[in-house]
């Protein structure tokens, strides 16, 4: 079932034609855009398609938030691969963190295939170590309950992955672990600069 129309303000020979004349554009050059670096730049393939989705994608009527068949079709981008299409509005959605994570990468990235496999991959790495940080967390507040040393929990891993972590995918999975596990945020913070302090302190 379609949803109510958006009351978008469209007029003919202005704001549809430029985009129009954008996803037309796009369309007739995408097949010649191999290069990461210079698709994403401001002005780049995958950023100038991925921002023309997004506002197709506001504009839709269906349930479901997608761009109609019918509304790529008239805005000349329906040529374009799918694939391409999905991964180019997954860039501009995400755009803070993916260019954070690629400016943070040594090797950078053939793909945006690439890039968001390898996001991927880091925020499972981030959420496991978030996940043992909580539980050892948990174990030194029990610890303190019982009147009883602190027990270092060991952290077992079965594959290694070496992928950039940016501040934000840190600071996000620290956020979502709090949640999931019931924890104080603050009591968390005020943990990770007593631990801070507490190695200045052995370092000094």
């Amino acid at each position: 079932m379609a949803k109510s129309a958006k009351s978008v303000s469209v007029v003919e020979g202005t704001s549809m034609d430029k985009l129009v004349k954008e996803g037309k554009a796009l369309a007739s050059i995408w097949k010649q855009t191999n290069s990461l670096k210079d698709s994403t730049k401001p002005n780049g393939f995958d950023t100038r398609l991925g921002k023309l989705l997004q506002q197709l994608k506001a504009q839709s009527t269906l349930d479901s938030g997608q761009v109609s068949r019918q509304t790529l079709t008239t805005y000349g981008i329906h040529t374009i691969d799918r694939r391409r299409r999905a991964e180019a509005l997954w860039f501009v959605e995400n755009e803070v963190e993916c260019r954070d994570f690629m400016k943070a990468s040594k090797k950078g990235f053939t793909s945006l295939s690439a890039l968001q496999k390898a996001m991927n991959a880091a925020a499972k790495a981030d959420g496991d170590a978030a996940v043992h940080a909580v539980k050892q967390h948990q174990a030194d507040r029990q610890a303190e309950l019982d009147g009883k040393e602190p027990t270092k929990l060991v952290q077992h891993s079965e594959t290694k992955v070496s992928v950039p972590v940016t501040r934000s995918v840190m600071v996000n999975t620290i956020i979502k672990q709090c949640e999931a596990n019931g924890l104080n945020l603050e009591e968390v913070i005020d943990d990770l600069i007593s631990r801070l302090a507490k190695q200045e302190r052995d370092a000094g």
